[in-house]
């Protein structure tokens, strides 16, 4: 595998995402239901993902099924948001693609200048902090299963807004893991199959990385209302 393979399969994915996205985008334009899009692209991402995990060998016929999933998911939030903040914050879906895009950049410029390394200490803070994250994301989960909200964490909360920063910094920091993998792969000669797998890997965390920068503006535009 190499860098520059592996960053062209990220853009072949990029643009599966948009396409798909751009869809429910405009379905939700003209009023048509998205909720389908959105629970048959999450449980079918998922599904997709975690086949991943334990296969990546299939990375490259089964990264393209991610990104068209995974676009339904993001076209449908994207449009989810962009009309709940229309009147406050009609920028707001522009302005989250921006902030991801630049957010990546800046890592990428501090991982290629070694401003931060990515050492053992760094990656096992990093996967503990994540899996903080997605234990945090299956408590709150069950619990609105039962209805139950926990107090402080509504949008719009110095609470909710404390949490929401720190997790899209995690989400930010997780770039780094990818880029170096990539790196370390390309360096060791990895199989060809790899540059897919890790293409997989670096959307994830993009997508990651925008639907909490998208819910961060959310909350922060929530104060305003």
């Amino acid at each position: 595998m190499s860098f520059r393979g592996t960053l062209n399969k990220f853009g072949f994915l990029f643009i599966m995402v948009m396409a798909t996205a751009f869809y429910v985008w405009n379905e939700a334009a003209v009023g048509n239901s998205i909720q389908g899009y959105v629970m048959g692209g999450a449980i079918g991402g998922l599904v997709v993902a975690l086949i991943l995990m334990f296969k990546p060998v299939w990375a490259q016929y089964l990264a393209p099924a991610y990104a068209l999933l995974e676009g339904l998911v993001i076209g449908s939030i994207s449009a989810i948001y962009n009309n709940a903040f229309a009147k406050v914050a009609p920028g707001i879906v522009m302005q989250a693609v921006i902030l991801t895009f630049g957010t990546a950049i800046a890592m990428y410029l501090l991982y290629s200048f070694r401003i931060i390394r990515v050492t053992e200490r760094f990656r096992s803070i990093m996967f503990a902090a994540i899996g903080g994250i997605a234990l945090f994301y299956l408590i709150t989960f069950i619990l609105s299963l039962f209805g139950v909200q926990v107090q402080g964490l509504q949008g719009g909360s110095m609470l909710s807004i404390g949490i929401s920063i720190a997790i899209t910094a995690i989400a930010a920091l997780s770039l780094l893991l990818d880029f170096d993998r990539i790196e370390q792969g390309a360096s060791m000669g990895a199989p060809k199959y790899m540059e897919w797998y890790c293409a997989f890997g670096l959307l994830v965390t993009m997508v990651w990385l925008y639907v909490e920068i998208l819910r961060l503006l959310g909350n922060l535009y929530g104060r305003k209302e």
